[in-house]
């Protein structure tokens, strides 16, 4: 499918081929019809991708500051390399969209194929023929909303909800400032609302739109004296400013043409500095308004489809949502008057070179439109399928790359599940070299992994896949894969590929090694191996009927050359070990994703189990019990600033302090050693210091975590048939884990950790 993205790095603006995305559950794949450009969020991102280097520090110092922290910490080239990472992925623009449903995930009830519906949000209702959209982002639309009126919907919610924070009422004066897109929006709700509605603008075309659409307006040079003769001196009741500005100008004409206590809400984006004086004479109430509503940036209401009840809260974005479409069924909100341009997605660069002013023409509402009639010839029961991909799309693989399907294949279909059964499968027979499939295209994998793999020779590059696709496609062109795609079976079921890398979200890890394993393939598996033990159980289940196939997890830090060295310190010792190791984890917040515990696992499972597989790797053996207190949360941490204390069957003990209340410009990582009169300190993974018998020797390098070296250790593992890490450590590092976990919630009572 074509996909409108923008390269943060070179600042071009392209349209490209993808993958059809692949609905999973809770989701819809929507064929889009129409979607509207907005002429200032997606300005401001075009604007600043196409500044040089420089233009982009001026612009964001917050970023720069976060840059030399990291440089501190990690080193000039790592952190170069990853933020030239970060610029080089593609993003996608767009947030308003509107089309038919073409398949669903599971548990999308109250949803059919062939539903006309509105969709919106950053991610989802993007500039792309097919958008992957949850269920509370979706609107149904009426038979009298056309899809071009329907791809308003989000900025018209944007408008809507700015208008309700008002609290406008029946017959009140209200005044916009602004009459770009979201200002004529908003004049027509507040006159939907029976207000007195009068509207400014520096533009003389958008001033003559605003008074064709019913509302009282002038230019900016004369407002104070409008607004004060709209108002017969008495000043507005209610303001909105949906101006697009640095300047605070906007915010200074509000207070100055506002009653006393008024309330003024800001929709656009302005400078925000509020002149004292009229703002504390008329003792105004100021709102900055945050987007469509309700649920906005809650991943629970917007990713989960966990809706707020109605009967607490009123106005969700998606209630908005509806409340916008059915204003344009009923003809109160018109859309037509405001789009000035219908561009086809395939010319869509054009769109922003008319709202960045390359063009000079004028302009108001810009709508990409996209091509409907391939419906039809894009069979519902193959999209609904979880392998299929668009007829005639078998270009949309990466550049140079459509004749290297797996199996010759021209359809882009995955091999007949029967075929990619263990007693078929090619890992069987000798192995002498990794052709490798992976899943999940995220910034660890373009930024470690696959460059790391991609410098070994015994390893060849087959399939990679994404949810939506698009990062799959991109990575794709970038490490030289066969194909890109958005569907794992297809990656699972190939019979080219022996090895699959699962670098997905926590809570997939497992189901996915599961898969992997039953389709005969080797399997790497970032960590964690599972977020619960009714996971790690069915991944023991399969490990004890699979003997072809080799399963590892990514616990890189025990391949990094100075951890080699620190153990061979310790070699032939004859005592037990002494170990601490202390972790500057850093602050995530509680909304994020690995914080979640059904999604991510929480930071012990999801993160701290890399820490306690070097304590494993240094002791020789999974601990046998362990003791774990975590510091009071306080509202802001979730069991994260913890002290693990593990036993080790030899005697030997690990003390992990795991803390995310520290300053993330200090270093990361400590391990501290004693055993035997010998002492071993390694900073960060860049200095290694051993002592023995009064004598000191340090060695200094580039930091270096072990994740070319643990890649080297899967190949060989691969064409030994020997696991890179024991079954034993990798089960018994996850039993510790959740053991960790335990410990905590009872009080910091010694849970014993099951062998």
């Amino acid at each position: 499918m074509k996909q409108l993205l923008q390269n943060l790095k070179n600042g071009q603006t392209t349209v490209e081929e993808v993958p059809v995305p692949t609905p999973r559950a809770g989701q819809a794949l929507v064929q889009v019809a129409a979607s509207l450009v907005s002429a200032g969020t997606e300005r401001m991102v075009v604007e600043f991708a196409e500044k040089n280097l420089l233009g982009k520090a001026r612009s964001r110092p917050d970023l720069v500051r976060q840059v030399l922290d990291k440089m501190s910490r990690e080193g000039v080239v790592p952190t170069l390399q990853a933020a030239f990472n970060r610029l080089d992925s593609p993003m996608p623009l767009g947030y308003s969209s509107a089309g038919t449903i073409a398949a669903l995930g599971a548990g999308m009830d109250g949803f059919h194929v062939g539903q006309r519906v509105a969709c919106a949000g950053g991610g989802y209702a993007v500039h792309a023929e097919y958008n992957l959209v949850p269920r509370n982002l979706l609107t149904p639309l009426p038979d009298a909303v056309d899809f071009d009126s329907a791809a308003f919907t989000t900025l018209g919610a944007i408008a809507l909800h700015g208008f309700r924070l008002t609290e406008a009422q029946l017959g009140e004066n209200v005044a916009v400032i602004g009459l770009g897109l979201l200002g004529l929006l908003t004049i027509q709700l507040a006159a939907a609302a029976g207000c007195r509605v009068w509207g400014t603008d520096t533009n003389p075309q958008r001033v003559r739109l605003a008074k064709q659409l019913g509302a009282a307006a002038c230019l900016r040079a004369e407002a104070v004296d409008s607004a004060s003769a709209f108002t017969a001196q008495r000043g507005f009741d209610r303001v909105i400013i949906c101006a697009d500005t640095k300047s605070a100008d906007p915010v200074e004409l509000a207070g100055a043409i506002a009653r006393d206590r008024a309330n003024i809400v800001a929709t656009g984006a302005v400078g925000l500095t509020l002149p004292r004086k009229i703002y504390y004479e008329k003792e105004l109430n100021f709102i900055n308004s945050r987007s469509y509503g309700p649920g906005r940036y809650d991943a629970n209401y917007e990713e989960n489809g966990r809706d707020y009840p109605l009967g607490y809260v009123r106005w969700t974005e998606g209630r908005n949502f509806e409340a916008v479409v059915n204003l344009i069924a009923t003809g109160k909100l018109q859309i037509a008057p405001l789009i000035t341009h219908r561009i086809a997605i395939e010319q869509a660069p054009e769109a922003y070179e008319i709202i960045t002013g390359k063009k000079k023409e004028p302009f108001l509402g810009v709508v990409l439109t996209y091509p409907v009639s391939q419906l039809a010839s894009y069979p519902v029961s193959q999209l609904a399928s979880s392998t299929a991909q668009p007829e005639n799309r078998t270009t949309a693989q990466p550049e140079n790359r459509t004749t290297a399907q797996p199996n010759n294949r021209t359809t882009g279909q995955p091999p007949n599940r029967e075929t990619a059964q263990p007693h078929n499968r090619t890992t069987e027979q000798p192995v002498n070299r990794l052709t490798v499939g992976v899943l999940g295209a995220g910034l660890y994998a373009n930024a470690t992994l696959l460059p790391a793999l991609k410098k070994l020779k015994e390893v060849e590059l087959v399939g990679i896949a994404s949810t939506g696709g698009l990062h799959a496609a991109h990575s794709g062109k970038k490490f030289g894969f066969r194909y890109a795609c958005s569907d794992e079976a297809q990656i699972l079921n190939d019979p080219a590929i022996n090895t699959v890398l699962i670098l997905t979200r926590h809570d997939t890890h497992a189901h996915l090694a599961v898969k992997a394993l039953q389709a005969g393939k080797h399997v790497f598996v970032e960590k964690p191996l599972a977020v619960d033990s009714g996971q790690l159980t069915v991944i023991r289940e399969q490990l004890s009927t699979t003997n072809q196939q080799l399963l590892t997890i990514g616990f890189n830090r025990r391949f990094a050359p100075l951890a080699a060295q620190l153990a061979a310190h310790f070699a032939n010792r004859a005592e037990a070990l002494y170990m601490h190791y202390r972790v500057n984890a850093g602050y995530i917040p509680l909304n994020h994703w690995t914080q979640d515990p059904l999604q991510g696992g929480g930071r012990i499972i999801g993160e701290a189990c890399h820490f306690i597989d070097f304590f494993t790797f240094l002791a020789g053996s999974a601990p046998v019990a362990v003791r774990a207190a975590a510091l009071p949360d306080g509202g802001k941490y979730r069991a994260d600033n913890v002290t693990m204390t593990f036993t080790f069957a030899d005697g030997s003990l690990g003390v992990l302090d795991y803390l995310a209340n520290g300053d993330k410009s200090f270093p990361k990582e400590r391990v501290e050693v004693f055993c035997g009169g010998k002492i071993a300190v390694l900073d960060d993974f860049r200095r290694l210091e051993t002592v023995q018998d009064g004598r000191k020797k340090e060695k200094k390098t580039s930091q270096d975590k072990g994740h070319l070296a643990e890649m080297q250790a899967l190949v060989r593992g691969v064409l030994t048939g020997t696991p890179p890490i024991p079954y034993a450590q990798l089960i018994g590092v996850t039993q510790a884990a959740f053991a960790a976990v335990d410990s905590v919630q009872q009080g910091g009572a010694q849970v014993k950790i099951e062998q």
